[in-house]
């Protein structure tokens, strides 16, 4: 079993949690400590999955209930570097049409992105 390793960053334009390993039940309690966070109004909350190897149904699940709790405070979820196992799941689903997904990893924000308006 491959656990999820999670690294949080501050950044201007809103908070990026790197997540690398796999999304399943076993890492739904993990994810859901670090994504408490909700960002101001109008800022994204972007998860990097370039690490994330696998994403079974309970990842999907998680996904589609942040996304639905950070619209709810004004926010909005930004997935990043969507590797080739999690695209499936999303594809497969129908969920790639309601998350918003980032082709790859340099739509990341660093820190010294300014936000643009």
């Amino acid at each position: 079993m491959n656990s999820l390793t999670l690294t949080t960053r501050d950044n201007p334009a809103g908070p990026v949690i790197t997540l690398s390993g796999e999304m399943d039940l076993t890492s739904r309690a993990s994810l859901e400590a670090a994504t408490r966070v909700t960002p101001p109004a109008g800022a994204p909350l972007c998860l990097d999955m370039s690490g994330v190897t696998f994403m079974d149904s309970s990842g999907l699940n998680f996904l589609l209930t942040l996304r639905r709790r950070l619209t709810a405070h004004g926010s909005r979820l930004v997935l990043t570097g969507i590797r080739d196992a999690p695209m499936r799941v999303l594809a497969l689903t129908g969920a790639d049409a309601v998350l918003l997904a980032a082709d790859d990893r340099t739509h990341v924000p660093t820190p010294g992105d300014t936000p643009t308006s």
